[in-house]
Formats: C-alpha cells, sequence, structure tokens
C-alpha cells in the first residue's frame, strides 16, 4: 500500500461493514486508505452493473464473517459476493498472497465522507456516469501500458 497519491489519505483505525442483509460482516482494523479508487472497464461494468469503485485495506486489518463467496475473475484476482443476497464486497489480488483488499465502500458507513482520488478506464465511462470533480483520470491505453498483466476489456 505505497504511492504519493494516496499518502495523504492514510489511516490506522477501525471500520465496520456489512452486506445489504447483514449475513456478511466486514472489520478493518488496521491501516485503510480513506478515499476511493473507481474503474469503468468493462469486467468492472459487468461485475457491478456500472462502476467498480473501492478502497484499499491491508489485509492483516480485514477480518470478515458470514457466507462470503469467492469468484477467480482472473489468474490473479477474485471478486467476493455474499452468498445470501448477492452484495458485492471485495477485489483482492491473490498473487502473491496476502496482498490487501479493495473493499466496496457502500459497505461502510464512514466510507461515505471518502473523496474520489482516482478514475481508470475513463474513456470507457458509460454515458450515464460522468464523474465530476478534480482527481487523477487514466486512459485504458494509459492503465495497460503500466500494468502489462492487466486487460479489463474483454
Amino acid at each position: 500500500m505505497s504511492g504519493d497519491l494516496r499518502d495523504p489519505y492514510r489511516r490506522t483505525g477501525t471500520l465496520h461493514g456489512n452486506c445489504l442483509c447483514g449475513a456478511v460482516t466486514i472489520e478493518v482494523d488496521g491501516e485503510y486508505i480513506a478515499a476511493v479508487g473507481v474503474c469503468h472497464c468493462t469486467m468492472c461494468q459487468r461485475s457491478n452493473g456500472v462502476l467498480f469503485g473501492a478502497f484499499e485495506a491491508a489485509a492483516e486489518a480485514v477480518t470478515t464473517s458470514g457466507p462470503a463467496q469467492r469468484y477467480a475473475s482472473s489468474s490473479f484476482a477474485e471478486r467476493a459476493f455474499c452468498g445470501t443476497c448477492g452484495s458485492a464486497l471485495w477485489l483482492r489480488d491473490t498473487s502473491p498472497a496476502g496482498m490487501g483488499y479493495e473493499l466496496m465502500p457502500g459497505l461502510f458507513a464512514k466510507a461515505a465522507d471518502f473523496p474520489l482520488i482516482s478514475e481508470i478506464y475513463h474513456d470507457r465511462a458509460p454515458a450515464y456516469v460522468p464523474l465530476a470533480g478534480d482527481h487523477r483520470r487514466g486512459t485504458r491505453a494509459e492503465y495497460e501500458q503500466k500494468n502489462l498483466h492487466i486487460v479489463g476489456d474483454m
């Protein structure tokens, strides 16, 4: 969890979250980034129904309970959802093991105050999702050039 864009938003503390039906609870007790990044790639749009938005938390800070189901959405990442209500829970890089979580901010009441700091695949954003504000934006080409193993548009 390093990077100058996120540095001003680094926090240590406790956050409590849950899915729509309450069957899955998530606790963050440790380091997290109190800011949201979003993605408009096709994979994220299909997974979430619109865009993907998340904040980061250190792996060792996250504890979950309940019927969380995991789906290997690529050779290196998993997405999780509640096995009861289907709420999206997280995206996590599974290689190498122990990577942090990208948690859905809507699960955490305190995350409603987190600012938007980055938007990737913004050239793929649907017309009905323009995001205003002063935040970093990156196109598909820019993001994939820096992350050669990523192909977000299928």
